[in-house]
């Protein structure tokens, strides 16, 4: 009998049932699509071919060049900020404070409580002590001249450490200088309800409060940009630092003088270069003027001036269509704004008013900080129900996994939904969590060239695309991980991130990657007939290692699938035919590979399917 090809339209669709797809595919996982063809994804390498434990989960990556054109790399997590220079990465996290303090030691206890009136330290923070005295309680200074962890914040004047060696006597004694990194965030949001939020006097005692009194507790997330060599570090709903790489890579990030203490966002305007604020103080200054819907910039030129006078280009502008700014972008001619229900375009005017406003949509708000991605000059971004892009109108992008993702997305850390571009392949790629996890772990990319979707369980947390280093890089984060760090802590609790070489290789770092690609059913022809199939021919390109392909059959669209007797066949780079006992009216067919240096791209499989009768 003549073979029949089995021609299988790009993309994965998931709003349609698994029958009702026929002729497409249903499900993937670490497979993309290019030039209409399923392939595996690509690999990936630990950065600098070197393990690297970050403290804290990562939520930007930021690439850059300074006049020189040396490349650097910055990288926040929610506890630390590193940056990378020639070979190294050092620790920038800003200082917050420092001041005296002395130490209460317990005979045989490595727990140290530190005696501080001023700390304003949180559980969590890290502090460093410097110019020890007295070996307290039989510690070494040496000992104590070190970073640490801050285990517990017992009052407003004490905490606890953990000392590398044990006290030998029960004393208060000694005396340093305790210098205070930042105040850390959470890796994840909470929304606490009960007792002890909203308004004081709200409800009654021993009542817990209602859902409108909720406090939501938002994950740390860092912003970065440049201001010519110049690092700008937005800490979201924080301060604004900067980072200079001719003070030298062992040098901290200090805040940005005259800026606002308080901002949802920031970018450096282009060409005009104006550092811009988004959901910032109406009060300079003043962190409880904080207006999640004004925008302030700083006079042309000069990051440090945001105070308007008649001689500089600095200003405000209040936003009216939204309740919060969640994020913005650099775009073709204009800055986009995005509210949690609205998108704004800022363009540069000149003298007098700098800058005009205008809203260029309305229900159409964005989900995240980093959820929103410009290609050359159009935007994408994920709302909280849906894709768009703006492409000089805002435009909801089709989408055939669209149920599949926001009937199972986890709401409550929208923060932490994430996007990559990967230029190389034409992907605009969202990570985000399910709802079966507080972390992401599921990524749904959209090919913008062939618009078509794909769908997975690679989980970044943070991605940046090729540009200073010829790979993209992304982060993954582990909450339960203690490994050693880049600069030794004491005390430090667990959660590490990972930053890798993406695209580079076949393999998860030294790992096989089992990756897979299910079709919909298909049957032979209309009518209630069954179908014999006696063989296929695998196509495959590229094809390095070996695959396996599988098929599921089913009498009916709702009946119970189950294997094709020799399931499951075995592909190697040679093989030219497979026999086959395959019997059903319907026929699925899984393409799947789990083997250490495998890769494939699928062509259009040839099949031998003749009917058949019910017995």
């Amino acid at each position: 009998m003549a073979l029949l090809r089995l021609f299988l339209k790009p993309g994965v669709d998931k709003q349609n049932t698994e029958y009702g797809a026929e002729g497409g595919w249903v499900d993937s996982d670490y497979v993309r699509f290019s030039y209409g063809l399923p392939e595996k994804l690509g690999g990936w390498t630990q950065f600098g071919n070197t393990t690297i434990n970050f403290v804290g989960s990562t939520s930007d990556i930021f690439t850059w060049n300074d006049l020189g054109g040396a490349p650097y790399a910055v990288l926040g997590t929610n506890r630390k900020v590193y940056v990378f220079y020639g070979g190294s990465w050092a620790d920038i996290t800003p200082i917050r404070a420092s001041g005296s303090c002395t130490f209460t030691t317990t005979n045989g206890s490595t727990t140290v409580v530190v005696n501080d009136t001023l700390h304003g330290a949180v559980t969590g923070d890290f502090v460093t002590f410097s110019g020890v005295t007295g070996n307290p309680g039989g510690i070494t200074n040496a000992s104590l001249t070190n970073e640490f962890e801050i285990q517990l914040v017992l009052t407003d004047g004490t905490y606890t450490i953990v000392s590398p060696t044990q006290a030998t006597s029960t004393t208060t004694a000694g005396t340093a200088t305790a210098t205070y990194q930042i105040n850390v965030g959470s890796d994840i949001s909470f929304l606490d309800y009960g007792w002890g939020t909203g308004t004081w006097g709200l409800s009654t005692w021993g009542t817990p409060r209602p859902a409108s009194a909720s406090l939501s507790l938002l994950a740390r997330v860092w912003q970065f940009d440049n201001f010519g060599q110049v690092l700008i570090l937005q800490l979201v709903d924080g301060g604004i630092y900067e980072w200079d790489p001719d003070d030298g890579i062992i040098t901290r990030a200090t805040a940005i003088s005259g800026a606002p203490t308080k901002s949802k966002y920031a970018l450096v305007s282009t060409p005009d270069r104006h550092l811009v604020c988004f959901g910032t103080e109406s009060t300079l200054g003043d962190p409880t003027s904080q207006d999640p819907m004004f925008v302030r910039f700083s006079s042309q030129e000069d990051i440090n001036d945001f105070v308007a006078t008649a001689t500089n280009t600095a200003g405000g502008q209040r936003l009216t269509d939204g309740n919060e700014i969640i994020s913005a972008l650099r775009s073709r001619g204009q800055i986009l704004i995005w509210t949690d229900t609205s998108l704004h375009g800022q363009q540069f005017i000149g003298p007098p008013y700098t800058f005009g406003f205008q809203q260029l949509g309305a229900n159409c708000g964005i989900i995240g900080p980093h959820a929103s991605a410009d290609v050359n000059g159009v935007a994408y971004w994920m709302s909280k129900d849906a894709f768009f892009v703006f492409d000089g109108t805002v435009k909801k992008i089709p989408c055939t996994v669209q149920d599949y993702i926001f009937e199972d997305l986890n709401i409550a850390q929208a923060t932490a939904v994430n996007v990559g571009i990967n230029a190389q392949f034409n992907e605009v790629t969202w990570f985000y969590p399910s709802l079966s996890s507080d972390y992401i772990n599921r990524f749904v990319t959209y090919n913008y060239l062939e618009n078509v979707w794909s769908v997975g369980s690679m989980a970044r947390t943070a991605w940046t695309d090729i540009g200073t280093f010829d790979k993209p890089l992304a982060s993954e984060y582990n909450p339960l991980a203690t490994d050693a760090t880049i600069t030794t802590i004491y005390g430090l609790t667990a959660g590490r991130s990972h930053l890798y070489n993406q695209e580079d290789g076949v393999d998860a770092d030294g790992v096989a990657i089992d990756a897979y690609i299910y079709s919909g059913y298909f049957d032979i022809g209309d009518g209630d007939q069954m179908l014999l199939m006696q063989r296929f021919i695998p196509d495959f390109k590229r094809q390095e290692g070996n695959l396996t392909v599988a098929l599921r059959l089913r009498p009916y669209p709702q009946a119970t699938a189950v294997p094709s007797s020799l399931d499951p066949y075995v592909i190697t780079p040679t093989t030219q035919f497979v026999s086959t006992r395959a019997r059903g009216r319907q026929i699925q067919l899984r393409i799947e590979s789990d083997e250490l240096g495998s890769f494939w791209r699928f062509g259009t499989m040839r099949v031998d399917i003749q009917p058949d009768g019910s017995r």
